[in-house]
């Protein structure tokens, strides 16, 4: 193949070649058998087989287990106050009807007080006498 002078024209600018020049080119550049060259494929890159690869999957399932040790922790202090007030409020609920019950047998008391007999009874238990009786006191009976 023969290279050819490239030959300016009057008419033609900077870096153009004449018009009949131009046509013989393309034709000896047809002529050529061309080879065309296979297009560049996207490769991947191979794995590696080495400690310094990646494992995405237990990265990802240490994260969601930190995750939710955080979320149980952060349910762990109301968790805490919660059996506190209960167990605080089971011992209230123990000591209030301990109370009730001390009451009601008060109150029977303080109405059972008006009644005349249990006045007398319990003025004889602390020793008294009614009026019009005479007291006698028996010594050594009854272990005494």
């Amino acid at each position: 193949m023969a290279v050819q002078p490239v030959i300016q024209c009057r008419n033609a600018g900077p870096g153009r070649v004449a018009p009949g020049m131009a046509a013989s080119a393309h034709a000896a550049r047809r002529a050529a058998p061309v080879r065309r060259r296979p297009a560049a494929r996207k490769r991947r890159p191979a794995a590696r087989s080495g400690p310094s690869r990646i494992k995405w999957d237990r990265v990802g399932r240490i994260a969601l287990t930190v995750v939710l040790f955080a979320v149980l922790y952060s349910y762990l202090n109301p968790a805490i106050d919660f059996v506190k007030t209960y167990t605080g409020t089971t011992a209230a609920k123990e000591k209030l009807h301990e109370l009730q019950h001390q009451n009601r047998r008060l109150h029977n008391r303080i109405q059972s007080s008006e009644d005349p007999q249990v006045v007398e009874r319990e003025a004889r238990a602390q020793g008294m006498v009614a009026e019009g009786e005479t007291p006698a006191v028996i010594h050594g009976s009854l272990g005494g």
